[in-house]
């Protein structure tokens, strides 16, 4: 097993993720205790509010690291990883927030200080990662995960940050409950010359939804596209359906429901309300949107074993 040890590594952490503003800094000072254990040379840095680790991982960069961590949820691990693209220098993660998709899909499991002793065993691996270009080309995120648009980015919108905190994925789960009574905004979906008119798709790099479900089986960090998941019906109550097949792994094939890959795709919207997208669990602008595979465009550490994935 290759052994690395980094002189300049910083881990950034977000003091309020949820795994972390609950149960206080131990967990931070305890994986800084045994990244230091293990020879590493690391600096600890916080983020200074939403929207800001991007900003605090190019400052990392800038200061020439050989390593960079991060200590949150999925937003934060994506807002980082916004100011690394492009990098050649190592990005890894250290599980500490609301949802942790990322780590779910490396197979990152325990403590923030357990995970951090596996550092130096990591593999670095340059795979591909998403690009959204959204509200006609005004703004622009990458995305390690995924990108929702329609229904999953509004319940996103509507998730207030005090439940999330305190109720976790719990909070997500009771705002969807609560739009079965809604008519879904439709909108329309172009990949190549094919078009659908539909009210949520999910563009993901990654076989976790939410940390518990699959909606894209066939998705993979390792690969050099995007897993499109296409869902039709403007009646809410027929996610319900939806989410059956999800849950008896039989999405495929079922009525109102499109899987495929690709390298791009388009969402126009088809009426005067705004229809959302989000990206890793954070609202990310509007349509009309695009988002793409950008190649080789981040190195991921990844543990060994996952270093060798085909997919």
């Amino acid at each position: 097993m290759p052994i690395a040890t980094y002189r300049n590594a910083f881990l950034i952490y977000n003091p309020t993720a949820r795994g972390l503003d609950l149960g206080g800094m131990e967990g931070i000072d305890r994986a800084l205790d045994a990244l230091r254990g293990a020879g590493h040379g690391v600096t600890p840095v916080r983020t200074r509010g939403p929207g800001t680790g991007d900003e605090v991982g190019r400052e990392c960069v800038r200061n020439g690291a050989d390593l960079i961590l991060v200590a949150g949820g999925d937003g934060t691990v994506n807002e980082v990883a916004n100011g690394v693209v492009h990098q050649p220098v190592p990005f890894g993660v250290l599980p500490a927030g609301t949802a942790n998709i990322l780590a779910s899909e490396l197979g990152l499991a325990g403590t923030v200080e357990d995970i951090a002793r596996r550092v130096a065993g990591w593999v670095p691996r340059r795979i591909s990662v998403g690009l959204l270009t959204a509200d006609g080309g005004a703004s622009h995120r990458y995305f390690l995960l995924m990108a929702g648009v329609g229904l999953d980015a509004h319940i996103v919108g509507l998730v207030d940050p005090f439940w999330k905190r305190s109720q976790g994925k719990l909070s997500y789960m009771l705002t969807g409950l609560a739009e079965l009574i809604r008519e879904l905004d439709e909108f329309d979906a172009r990949v190549g010359e094919s078009r659908w008119r539909v009210t949520f798709a999910l563009a993901s790099r990654v076989r976790n939804y939410g940390s518990t479900i699959v909606i894209t089986p066939d998705a993979g960090l390792f690969r050099d596209d995007l897993a499109m998941a296409l869902f039709e019906g403007s009646k809410a109550y027929r996610y319900l359906t939806y989410l059956g097949a999800v849950i008896a792994n039989k999405l495929e094939g079922t009525e109102g429901v499109t899987l495929l890959h690709a390298r791009s795709a388009e969402f126009h919207p088809l009426g005067d309300e705004p229809v959302y997208v989000q990206v890793d669990g954070e609202l990310a602008g509007a349509l009309p949107a695009t988002v793409e595979i950008v190649p080789g465009a981040l190195t991921l550490l990844v543990p060994p074993g996952l270093d060798t994935w085909t997919t």
